[in-house]
């Protein structure tokens, strides 16, 4: 019997992604379906960036469209979750537990990285919700520490759900797009680069990501879409064998990968 994740890595693409969630999308309800239902779901993306690591507290969060220029439809779009003040509280004490500071938001929504695969997983948003921001200033380091604060948190039945994207150039995207081309060779590159490193636990190269990967900073001229998969990938544990249930790419340069952290 297959172990159940302690934390899984998703992808949100572009916000467009709600509206056509494609063969990412199927495999983002087939994992949720597998799963049993969790206390609560921490859920981290990468369009939540803050100084410190950041609690959301709000009973009912609600779905912030932070994007222009989509169509009116995606705007229509509503994701009905509610908050937890208990289970909140439990991950501000795990992160304070670990020595990492913290703070509280009383009011924080769910932007689009949360809300698009939290719709898709779960649509009858029948599990509480509770926010928790990354820190593009730590780099991976930062990201895998406050990962690893929220491991015991599995035994406790919350699900921790990282969202941003293997690679993100959205420059790079606007070009091929303009010229019709073809996907970059460094996306395929460094997404089989981060599967590899993954699979073998070798957590001090992927610390070192940006120096060791192929086409590292080309896949992300800033690494905050990436920052989530470490929070993911500390979270799931000391020996945590990482299982990537999806891989794909959109929109020519998005990597689509999508990882689970099982427990040995």
């Amino acid at each position: 019997m297959t172990p159940t994740p302690t934390a899984l890595f998703v992808p949100h693409g572009a916000p467009t992604f709600a509206l056509r969630p494609g063969a990412a999308g199927a495999a983002l309800v087939r994992q949720a379906q597998a799963l049993p239902t969790p206390r609560a779901i921490v859920i981290v993306s990468a369009h939540w960036d803050t100084a410190v690591p950041t609690v959301g507290f709000a009973d009912r969060p609600e779905t912030i469209h932070d994007f222009w220029g989509f169509p009116d439809e995606l705007y229509a779009l509503r994701y009905p979750a509610t908050g937890c003040r208990e289970a909140a509280e439990e991950v501000v004490a795990a992160i304070r537990a670990a020595g990492l500071p913290v703070d509280k938001d009383a009011g924080r929504g769910l932007d689009h990285g949360a809300w698009v695969p939290l719709r898709l997983m779960f649509p009858d948003a029948d599990v509480p919700v509770i926010p928790l921001s990354i820190q593009s200033r730590g780099g991976p380091q930062q990201a895998w520490a406050l990962g690893r604060a929220l491991g015991p948190l599995a035994a406790r039945g919350f699900l921790v759900i990282a969202s941003g994207n293997v690679t993100h150039n959205l420059r790079d995207y606007q070009t091929v797009a303009r010229s019709g081309g073809q996907t970059p060779a460094y996306v395929r590159q460094f997404s089989d680069w981060m599967a590899e490193h993954l699979a073998s636990h070798d957590i001090e190269a992927l610390l070192d990501y940006r120096r060791q990967a192929p086409g590292a900073v080309q896949a992300h001229p800033s690494d905050e879409h990436l920052l989530p998969l470490y929070v993911a990938l500390g979270a799931g544990g000391e020996s945590a064998q990482a299982r990537r249930f999806h891989a794909g790419i959109d929109d020519y340069v998005i990597a689509m990968d999508a990882y689970s952290f099982l427990p040995q």
